[in-house]
């Protein structure tokens, strides 16, 4: 087939498809409606003269010449991708939790937007892997419990360190004097680390310890919030909670130790001789050494 004569927006549609195993996943993420991802795929099969996805009642299936496809546009799409940003580089956009965004980052963003007026920086809520091509982004802060992908490298921030957290009137009605203590309480967790009070308790030496949530919440900012009100008692990174114990919302009864996981920052491989990327990654190093 001619170049002249390639259905890119059907390849497109298909590529789509094939890496969310959804057409109605595709159209979302394109814009259009799930009818016209099926009309783009059907016209791709029967150009081709044969299957290229089994079509499940929720989800399809690739047939071994649809992956087989599917590998090679992915490959090619994220090439486009890489092309045009070193062509006509964009902003930049750095990914990050909700809970570092809101508890870190935009509290110290004024600073680098006051050293730096000029660059321009967009903001992206995640968490764990991410596509640094297909998603356009420079840099994410990363906890190590994640690995990077082949098109970033990852640069070592800070070792993490972890500890209960509780209102000073829940911490005082509990007399938590020693780790112990701690069973009288209400234990809370995060859905996105719910092994936290464990590796808490192997890193003050305490395996032992055996302390299990009662209550579980969806991501750290919320659970948080929770011990902040005085529902229970929090295990969370120092990094997260330094300002509301500076404000006296929280207090750490048994201060921070150093956890199992660091914090990390990613960066796109294709945008490190950027120079307002160097700016950016300087910046993060250095208002995370100040903690």
């Amino acid at each position: 087939m001619s170049m002249a004569r390639l259905p890119l927006h059907a390849l497109r549609a298909f590529e789509v498809t094939a890496r969310l195993g959804s057409m109605s996943a595709a159209a979302a993420e394109l814009g259009v409606t799930h009818g016209a991802v099926s009309r783009h795929i059907k016209a791709l099969e029967a150009q081709f003269g044969l299957p290229l996805l089994e079509r499940l009642s929720r989800s399809v299936a690739l047939t071994r010449e649809g992956a087989q496809l599917a590998a090679g546009l992915a490959e090619a799409f994220d090439q486009i991708h890489l092309a045009v940003s070193q062509v006509q580089p964009g902003p930049l956009t750095l990914s990050c939790s909700a809970t570092i965004m809101m508890y870190w980052l935009i509290p110290r963003l004024e600073t680098f937007k006051r050293r730096h007026p000029a660059i321009e920086l967009r903001l992206n809520i995640n968490y764990g892997e991410i596509d640094f091509i297909r998603d356009e982004i420079s840099v994410a802060i990363r906890n190590s419990m994640y690995r990077p992908p082949p098109t970033a490298r990852a640069q070592a921030l800070i070792v993490e360190e972890i500890g209960p957290v509780c209102h000073p009137d829940y911490a005082r009605r509990l007399g938590l004097s020693e780790p112990d203590d701690l069973r009288r309480g209400h234990i809370l967790a995060t859905a996105t680390r719910l092994g936290a009070w464990d590796e808490w308790a192997a890193a003050i030496g305490r395996p032992d310890l055996g302390l299990v949530p009662q209550e579980s919440y969806g991501h750290f900012y919320l659970v948080i919030q929770a011990a902040s009100c005085g529902l229970g008692l929090a295990l969370a990174p120092r990094l997260l909670v330094q300002s509301e114990i500076r404000s006296g919302h929280l207090v750490a009864p048994f201060g921070f130790t150093p956890g199992p996981h660091r914090l990390e920052l990613w960066i796109a491989e294709h945008l490190r001789a950027r120079h307002d990327l160097r700016c950016l990654v300087d910046w993060i190093q250095d208002e995370m050494e100040r903690l």
